[in-house]
């Protein structure tokens, strides 16, 4: 199978990566504005230093990729979602965060709240933009990425309320594994993984 990672540099696409390539047999591509720095070509890595947000560029490295895996932040992020739709990969899961539904409850997290904290304008623009295409994707949505267990989260879907605003890395990088492994499921489903601070 043969997997790209937008984001492969970041907090979390470094990690992702590790556990991908315990996997034999998964191909990965790298990609990040520094993966080609970070990573050495191999018979299961291409790493490419890439903007995600030149069209041209991503176009051709997404080419023949079964996954696309995108764990990208900041302002860029409706430029690449809308390359994304463009480009329409067969399966896409983006990594984002909650709140950007106002979906946080009152006395848990309501300040990570799109209408509170103007930086989630990004994140759900770039939402938007993937919910309302042909894409077959799905959203994680997580909240601040710590260490922990990876069966420590609750999982929501879109128009319930999370559980907290605080995820494991482990337990995004299970959810994410899991639907690589099985593309249907949470095909076309907005869902957020994170542990329960009720």
């Amino acid at each position: 199978m043969n997997i790209a990672i937008l984001g492969a540099t970041g907090k979390f696409g470094r990690p992702f990566t590790a556990k991908m390539l315990a996997k034999p047999d998964y191909h990965l591509t790298l990609l990040s504005k520094s993966a080609g720095n970070s990573y050495e070509d191999g018979y299961r890595i291409t790493a490419r230093n890439i903007d995600a947000t030149n069209m041209k560029d991503l176009k051709k490295v997404l080419e023949n990729q079964d996954v696309v895996f995108c764990a990208v932040s900041g302002t860029d992020q409706p430029v690449i979602a809308r390359n994304l739709v463009e480009i329409n990969p067969k399966r896409v899961i983006y990594m984002t965060v909650v709140g950007i539904y106002n979906e946080l409850a009152e006395d848990n997290g309501a300040e990570y709240n799109v209408s509170n904290e103007p930086e989630q304008i990004p994140n759900r623009n770039a939402v938007a933009l993937i919910e309302n295409s042909d894409l077959d994707y799905t959203i994680l949505r997580c909240g601040y990425l710590i260490f922990g267990k990876e069966d420590d989260y609750v999982i929501t879907k879109k128009g319930e309320t999370p559980k907290g605003y605080v995820s494991t890395s482990k337990s995004v990088e299970k959810i994410a594994s899991e639907i690589i492994e099985n593309p249907e499921l949470y095909s076309r489903e907005s869902i957020s993984i994170t542990r329960d601070m009720s």
